[in-house]
Order: structure tokens, then sequence, then C-alpha cells
């Protein structure tokens, strides 16, 4: 027995059909198309990621800032 009931016979004689239906031209062709729309969705979700953390580090002034602002203030005082 292979997959729920189907044996790999059974499998074999499915791909081959495909095969003879589709053409290999045409069946390359959507494993590449599928293949770079699952890599696209895999970059959006790593640059979802990526976006949510950069709000908050951007809203934070970085040291450079504040020392350059603290001069100002004083610079100002004086």
């Amino acid at each position: 027995m292979g997959f729920g009931g189907i044996s790999i016979w059974q499998l074999l004689i499915v791909l081959a059909i495909i095969v003879l239906l589709f053409g290999t031209k045409k069946l390359r062709g959507i494993g590449s198309d599928l293949g770079s729309a699952i890599k696209g969705f895999r970059n959006s979700v790593k640059d979802d990621e990526t976006n949510k953390e950069e709000p908050e580090q951007l809203n934070k002034p970085s040291e450079r800032e504040q020392t350059e602002t603290e001069k100002a203030k004083e610079r100002e005082k004086s």
C-alpha cells in the first residue's frame, strides 16, 4: 500500500499521463513558477517581520543624535 490506499504503480501511471498531457516543458515552467511564488512569499513574510521591528527603531533617537541634541541645548544656554 502506498499513500492513502494508492499503490506506487498507480502513482507512476498517473504521473505518466500527466507528462503526456502537459509535456515536460510546461511542467518545468509550472514548477519554476511555483518555486518563485513560494520564494516571493517567504521573502514577503521575512520583510514583514523586519518592517515590524524598524518603526520601533526609527522612533528611538540614536546615541549620536542624542549627544548632538544635548550639545545644541548647551550652546543655546551659553
